[in-house]
């Protein structure tokens, strides 16, 4: 059901980009500036998945976990079996295992459809992309041919354009971040190609396709729309997260304890 759903999706986005034509920039490339987020729970998980209580407890209903039909073309990922086992320990020890948790640069793809909107800003060489979640941010360097001179958590970009798409090979990415909150994950060895196409004046189709051998047995696809914020005075605010996470990651360190009020002062 999910994933006729998905097909289905996918094969109107298609029909609406053959039939827009974008407004051009100066040098009569689709203009993408704008601000730009992802409507769904992929940022939950990005497969097929149902609703289900959250990890804390005193959240309640609040803390649940939306269900959805998932972003993932054709099905479940095609994990090699030892890969698949380690998706599952992931999964089960979420919390502590999820870089994001601790406030790490979420990576490509998943700066995308995280929760939190984005900034594109165009020029004829470069295309940057803002994330508002921990000050992420990536430049895409258009024609550029050169190979990654080093890892890095956001990867290396380099972009072209494909009649109004803009295709965005990355490599170089660390192997710790992961797809999703349900602990799907890759190796070094990950390989994007993205494509933004626009599809209205307020929305692009996002495709990404993914390689890594070490991990899956095939590349596999993801396919969503991303939304242009229209809001009044839109623009991307601060989501300094690491001061959140502090004592979740330093504070067994603290060699003295905070100091109770005394009783005789509490109501001061």
């Amino acid at each position: 059901m999910a994933a006729s759903a998905l097909w289905f999706s996918a094969a109107s986005w298609g029909q609406t980009t053959h039939a827009y034509r974008a407004p051009r920039t100066a040098d009569g490339k689709p203009d993408l500036n704008g601000i730009w987020q992802a409507i769904g729970t992929a940022y939950w998980d990005i497969e097929a998945h149902d609703a289900k209580p959250g990890p804390i407890v005193a959240m309640g209903a609040l803390g649940g976990i939306p269900g959805g039909l998932g972003i993932v073309e054709g099905g479940p990922l095609p994990y090699r079996p030892e890969a698949l086992a380690k998706k599952k320990e992931n999964a089960e020890n979420w919390l502590a295992r999820d870089p994001v948790v601790k406030c790490y640069l979420p990576g490509i793809p998943r700066a995308t459809y995280m929760p939190f909107p984005f900034q594109i800003v165009q020029s004829p060489e470069y295309v940057s992309f803002s994330y508002e979640f921990a000050f992420a941010s990536r430049v895409v360097n258009i024609g550029m041919k050169s190979e990654a001179p080093v890892d890095s958590w956001m990867g290396w970009s380099r972009g072209s354009w494909d009649g109004d798409t803009l295709v965005v090979d990355v490599s170089g990415m660390v192997e710790d971040t992961w797809f999703d909150s349900a602990g799907n994950f890759h190796s070094d060895a990950l390989h994007l190609v993205e494509r933004y196409t626009p599809t209205s004046p307020d929305s692009l189709l996002y495709e990404v396709t993914v390689e890594d051998p070490k991990v899956f047995t095939r590349p596999w696809k993801m396919i969503m729309p991303l939304y242009r914020r229209l809001d009044k005075n839109v623009q991307l605010l601060e989501y300094n997260c690491i001061p959140f996470v502090e004592e979740l990651m330093y504070g067994h360190l603290r060699k003295i304890e905070p100091t109770a009020a005394s009783p005789g002062r509490k109501n001061e």
